[in-house]
């Protein structure tokens, strides 16, 4: 199980960074990490980058949540629950925008689901 919580934390922070990114750097640092979205676009979509940012905050929160339940069986259960939808939303991601998405977020996420449950 703490392989299991150590990729937790990592998924975590990953969506952490998107927060930031998304929210808060999105017309700046946006740009030089999303290389293949044109670059008039950043200004207009700054409102969406942000919501969806907010989104990935809540799944970091929810990871991080799960890791400070001290019932094992909620804390296995909440864990899978947030790691369910980051595989669902990165599965999507990597169907709809690019492949990439699916081996850097939702591998790892998967990863972790088949973890817990063994």
């Amino acid at each position: 199980m703490i392989v299991a919580k150590i990729l937790i934390v990592i998924i975590a922070l990953l969506h952490f960074y998107f927060l930031v990114l998304e929210m808060f750097l999105w017309t700046t640092k946006g740009p030089k990490v999303f290389r293949n979205f044109p670059n008039e676009l950043f200004e207009p979509t700054k409102t969406l980058a942000a919501n969806q940012g907010l989104y990935n905050g809540f799944l970091s929160a929810g990871l991080l949540w799960s890791l400070f339940i001290n019932d094992e069986f909620w804390s296995k259960n909440i864990a899978l629950f947030f790691l369910i939808c980051v595989s669902v939303a990165r599965i999507y991601g990597a169907l709809s925008a690019s492949k990439k998405i699916f081996y850097i977020q939702a591998l790892p996420a998967i990863i972790t689901i088949v973890l817990i449950m063994n």
